[in-house]
């Protein structure tokens, strides 16, 4: 175990500016958002008007010395960037407007949010059908890739034979009319190349606009610079197009698609998978993460209430290997955690998976066998738990009843009732129930 190797961290493209830097760039770009939120967190009534309402507009206005506009346009940014969360009519600050200062991670985070959402902070023409927007914007992460790659100036014209490229190969894969009236059967076909191609009205007319307003967005939230003729990434869009690329890499390894979800959503999505694939997806969140985060990440799903989780979260600790011993080690005190933490050790150790469980006391043992049977009574099915019985160390029932009601764990009486009610024999289904109300009752 202590030879497993983790996925090393990719390497931006060179020339790019380390994270200070680039953390840097994005606290520019958002300092108006910032202001505009820190203006309303220290309101006379904070959060309870968003500055969108006139008088609280005006009041921002006058006391940041912005236009009305540029207030406005602040607000979104915040808003979008998660240094404002609105809570229905109420606005409060967002937990990055809190570590603004001091985590370089979070500032990123939040501009890469404002990035994706570049659609939203620049207007789209007026006129044009709600589904060529869609489709532009759906096209756009073609026009940042051959940007990122080119790593200079790109020509417009070759933007926008790219976008209408991408708009065309969109429509054929939904076998949608592409918009624009007026296009012949023989203008619809694919050409002979296999490239879809797309009408020519459309190309000489609203594509143009489109990656316009698309060019325009961008650079409005400071992804790319516009020269005459031509666009180049900044070196914040550069990076961020960089890490969506690796991230698309990545993903292609997580046959599940369970790349981007939160450590118990990935968990989750990974129950009902046998141990092999299972653990293709843990490598594949993992990869995503730098270790720190993950390990910090699946320790605190593993200290929630779903014991299922909890097992789960070390399954996928195991993936990890050496880089999470001390942390793993550091949580053999806390009860909830200590079986698995001991087991994981023993097993990180050199011991045999099977012959691992000897290390664990009665107590600790029959604590285990409770959080496991709660992880079944959640999410199993009923003969599992029954089943569930024949693993407890204790010979008896009546012993493994005795030791339960002493262990303290604190799903015992859910446990105990989702037993007697699965068991199907009466008698013992009578004596669980017992046990279980002398635990809910505090009687011996």
């Amino acid at each position: 175990m202590s030879t497993r190797r983790t996925r090393p961290a990719p390497r931006p493209p060179e020339g790019t500016p380390p994270r200070t830097e680039l953390a840097r760039q994005a606290r520019t770009v958002l300092a108006d958002a910032v202001r505009i939120a820190h203006w309303a967190a220290g309101a006379p009534a904070p959060g309870s008007a968003a500055p969108l309402a006139t008088q609280a507009l005006q009041r921002a206005a006058t006391a940041l010395e912005l236009s009305p506009a540029q207030v406005r346009a602040g607000w979104d940014r915040a808003r979008l960037a998660g240094l404002i969360e609105l809570h229905g009519d109420t606005a409060r600050p967002g937990w990055r407007l809190r570590a603004w200062d001091r985590d370089d991670s979070a500032v990123l985070r939040g501009w890469v949010a404002l990035f994706d959402a570049w659609s939203l902070v620049h207007a789209a023409p007026e006129g044009i059908e709600a589904g060529a927007v869609a489709e532009a914007v759906e096209a756009v992460p073609q026009v940042l890739s051959l940007l990122q790659l080119s790593a200079g100036p790109v020509a417009v014209p070759a933007l926008l034979d790219l976008l209408a490229q991408r708009i065309a190969e969109l429509q054929e894969e939904r076998c949608e009319v592409p918009y624009g009236a007026g296009r012949s059967a023989a203008e619809s076909a694919p050409a002979t190349t296999g490239r879809p191609v797309p009408a020519p009205d459309r190309s000489a007319g609203l594509d143009a606009l489109l990656l316009d307003w698309a060019l325009e967005g961008l650079a409005a939230v400071g992804a790319l610079t516009l020269g005459k003729g031509h666009a180049t990434l900044t070196p914040l869009g550069n990076w961020a197009v960089w890490v969506k690329l690796e991230q698309i890499c990545v993903a292609a390894q997580s046959p599940a698609g369970n790349i981007e979800q939160s450590a118990a959503d990935m968990l989750l999505g990974c129950a009902r998978l046998t141990p092999g694939p299972a653990r293709a997806e843990y490598r594949a969140w993992l990869a995503a993460r730098t270790v720190g985060s993950a390990v910090a990440e699946l320790l605190a799903v593993a200290r929630g209430e779903d014991a299922l989780l909890r097992g789960l979260a070390f399954e996928a600790l195991r993936v990890v290997g050496a880089p999470a011993e001390p942390e793993v080690r550091a949580v053999v005190t806390n009860p909830s955690l200590r079986p698995y933490a001991l087991l994981w050790l023993a097993e990180y150790e050199g011991a045999d998976p099977d012959d691992a469980q000897e290390i664990l006391s009665r107590e600790e043992a029959t604590w285990l066998w409770v959080d496991t049977a709660a992880a079944v009574a959640d999410h199993g099915e009923t003969g599992l738990l029954v089943r569930h019985l024949d693993s407890a160390v204790q010979g008896t029932v009546p012993a493994l009843l005795d030791e339960v009601r002493a262990v303290g764990h604190p799903r015992t009486v859910q446990v105990l009732v989702a037993l007697a009610a699965a068991h199907p024999d009466p008698a013992l289904a009578k004596a669980v129930r017992r046990a279980a109300f002398q635990v809910h009752t505090g009687g011996a």
